[in-house]
């Protein structure tokens, strides 16, 4: 079981995500744990605050080193070690994210996701305490909450019996962890004269995974 542990402002942004689907239905089975912990209850005041202005000016505010570092240190208390735990901060400066990392990252027993939010994080999370920097793309977002969605569902389906047999997944992955997207065809056979390809109708299962190969891609 992989244990989903996400520090954020925002908690209940992940209230409706986490409660429909075979994210649901995975947590059930408790294949996958998920925790949203509201970034403020690790605040050193009654107010929770959680953020403050840049030094060297700035045009807004930046999420502080302190309650970041509490929160990291309480959900880091499982008897791991290093290589079966990773901290991750999103941020657009952050590696890309795909489907070799969600690999890899499927293999984890923990994962700490820090989601920014405002202007950005004190560097000093970056350089000392995440493990990791992640980007999902090459554009700016309001904060990481959306990112740790997107990582979280690519490595829980990798997660045995999240998605349901086996074979299901087995098909679609390469040696390297790459994954292969298939363009695939369902009923009717015929809509608006646009017609599904003869091969696949034909029953010769050499043909159909002849004609798979040639119209997929491999997403690394």
């Amino acid at each position: 079981m992989i244990k989903f542990d996400i520090i954020t402002i925002f908690p209940e942004m992940f209230s409706s995500y986490l409660s429909e689907s075979l994210i649901a239905r995975a947590q059930k089975l408790k294949l996958i744990k998920i925790n949203a912990h509201n970034l403020r209850d690790f605040a050193d005041d009654e107010r929770g605050t959680v953020d403050d202005r840049p030094f060297g000016g700035g045009l807004g505010m930046v999420l502080k080193v302190e309650p970041i570092h509490k929160a990291v240190i309480k959900l880091s208390s499982l008897k791991l070690s290093s290589k079966k735990r990773k901290v991750v901060l999103f941020t657009p400066r952050g590696e890309k994210f795909n489907q070799k990392m969600a690999h890899k990252l499927s293999k984890l027993d923990q994962i700490i996701f820090i989601c920014g939010r405002y202007e950005g994080v004190d560097e000093r999370v970056a350089q000392k305490i995440a493990d990791m920097e992640l980007s999902i793309g090459d554009y700016d977002l309001m904060g990481g909450e959306l990112p740790a969605m997107v990582c979280m569902e690519a490595i829980s389906r990798l997660v045995p019996g999240v998605i349901g047999k086996k074979e299901l997944l087995k098909e679609r992955v390469t040696k390297s962890g790459g994954f292969i997207e298939y363009a695939q065809y369902t009923r009717p056979e015929v809509f608006k004269n646009w017609r599904v390809p003869k091969v696949l109708l034909s029953g010769d299962h050499k043909k159909i995974e002849a004609w798979k190969g040639g119209h997929g891609k491999v997403i690394e």
